[in-house]
């Protein structure tokens, strides 16, 4: 893709796959809930659905991106996406600890976990299983902590108990010590935990930050983005900070302009164009492809 920094590959650390079977989980019965949204129906066939991702990422000149299965139980959609364009794509799937047997997924690199909505905490022993299993199998775990907020549930009118007590991304800090040699994921820049998340990724060399959505978290903190990337570099530096989007539906698509709104404010920090490659698709690729920790 072409940017201030010249032609750069990149890729998506973080784009939500809304499949059919999203949407048969999140709204049982409900036969036309990306219609109330005023989304477009996504195909019933998961290939279908990553096949309008593939298209869509070579409109823009996106080389790869991450694929997020949404809730728990969609693990399979986003496995057969991957599979049916794995040069396109790298997959992750959620799981609620105290309702699912910790299981791996033919394709995949990555496990979600959400604390806060599915009320748990990241040191809970139900949580053990999938740290093993990462370790085992060098998953990457994604752990969102911040600020919960899913649009899509409050349009639908469904409830979302999310309890923030299970947000402070300080709580992992055991956890990144007790698995040095897993990845962990911390995205939206801690989603209005800033302080915290830098303090763990400095501390924590295995702790990546994902630098996806609007970031509407920093009006909490009275931040704008320049500022939160440059605290973020001095934390994480450029090696540890993915890029991403949380695009996640059609006909909007891949959101470019996220993509636009961070190249605004690192063109304006000054980065290289060495430092760019890798925020922008780099360290991406080398967090999935890699067997190795962070150092």
């Amino acid at each position: 893709m072409l940017t201030p920094w010249g032609d750069l590959w990149v890729e998506d650390a973080h784009v939500h796959f809304f499949s059919q079977q999203f949407f048969s989980l999140l709204v049982p019965g409900m036969t036309d809930a990306a219609g109330r949204l005023g989304w477009q129906q996504p195909p019933d066939d998961a290939s279908g659905l990553a096949q309008q991702w593939t298209d869509e990422l070579d409109r823009h000149g996106v080389s790869k991106s991450v694929l997020i299965a949404s809730l728990p139980g969609d693990a399979v959609s986003v496995a057969q996406a991957v599979a049916s364009a794995p040069s396109r794509f790298y997959g992750y799937y959620m799981v609620n600890p105290a309702g699912q047997p910790a299981e791996a997924f033919p394709g995949m690199k990555g496990i979600c976990l959400f604390p806060a909505m599915h009320r748990y905490g990241i040191n809970d022993e139900t949580v053990e299983p999938y740290l093993q299993l990462a370790d085992r199998e060098r998953l990457v775990v994604f752990v969102h902590c911040g600020v919960l907020t899913v649009g899509v549930r409050k349009k639908l009118g469904l409830a979302s108990t999310f309890d923030m007590r299970y947000s402070n991304p300080i709580d992992l800090h055991p956890v990144a010590v007790a698995y040095p040699s897993v990845n962990f994921v911390i995205p939206h820049f801690g989603a209005g935990y800033l302080r915290e998340a830098l303090m763990l990724a400095d501390m924590c060399s295995n702790v990546y930050l994902d630098t996806s959505s609007s970031n509407s978290w920093m009006r909490y903190l009275g931040v704008d983005l320049k500022e939160v990337f440059r605290r973020g570099l001095a934390a994480a530096g450029p090696q540890r900070l993915l890029f991403g989007t949380d695009s996640s539906y059609f006909p909007r698509g891949w959101n470019k302009a996220i993509f636009n709104e961070q190249v605004k404010a690192l063109v304006e920090l000054g980065i290289s164009a060495d430092e760019a490659a890798s925020i922008f698709g780099a360290n991406l690729r080398r967090l999935m492809n890699r067997t190795e920790v962070a150092v």
